[in-house]
């Protein structure tokens, strides 16, 4: 069932650590027009993401969740990263775990402009998040626009944010693991072929 009506006033960091939310805080959270945001790449790191929307975002933290029917995958080039950089597809095999949002709407501008949305580089895709035995409906993450035929690799930088993000969220190791490892693979491709180029 949708959780998201149950749990209109519920807030990941009140709940585990109230000292750190003021009242002020509280009090916005309760009537301030939200979003729901499901980061899968970058965004999963609270200190990356407040890089770019200029406010601490763990009291807007959910928690961890799970989009069924997609895949990750290094389909895009960022001139900012100056590196590939992750996009989900869709894939009925497959599921994605990440970071739930629950976003005030003041930062849907700056999430946008984050994430290239004038320039057509990722846009909204409307998704349903499993969390904590509950379905989150009506859930925006990001896609990206125009895909690469095939993955290209994070730099080392890229590379640690988004695991220092899945670590310090919670991910299964497991799949913090498996990101890593799909990560290293990319890289070690790319060195690769230079070599190949050559010979």
């Amino acid at each position: 069932m949708s959780n998201q009506n149950r749990h209109s006033g519920y807030n990941w960091v009140q709940s585990h650590n109230p000292a750190k939310l003021d009242v002020k805080l509280q009090q916005e959270l309760q009537t301030e027009p939200e979003f729901y945001y499901f980061a899968y790449g970058s965004c999963m790191c609270p200190v990356d993401l407040k890089r770019s929307l200029g406010e601490n975002t763990h009291p807007y933290v959910i928690g961890t969740g799970v989009l069924k029917g997609y895949r990750l995958g290094f389909y895009s080039y960022s001139h900012t990263r100056k590196c590939g950089v992750l996009d989900v597809v869709k894939d009925p095999k497959a599921s994605v775990k990440g970071v739930l949002y629950r976003l005030p709407w003041r930062l849907s501008e700056h999430l946008d402009k984050r994430e290239g949305v004038a320039q057509r580089f990722y846009q909204h895709e409307i998704v349903e998040i499993h969390s904590h035995n509950s379905i989150y409906k009506n859930v925006r993450t990001y896609v990206v626009v125009d895909k690469l035929p095939e993955e290209m690799a994070p730099n080392d930088w890229y590379f640690n944010v988004v695991l220092r993000g899945a670590v310090t969220c919670g991910l299964p190791e497991e799949y913090c693991w498996h990101l890593f490892n799909h990560m290293h693979q990319l890289q070690q491709r790319n060195q690769a072929e230079p070599i190949r180029r050559s010979a």
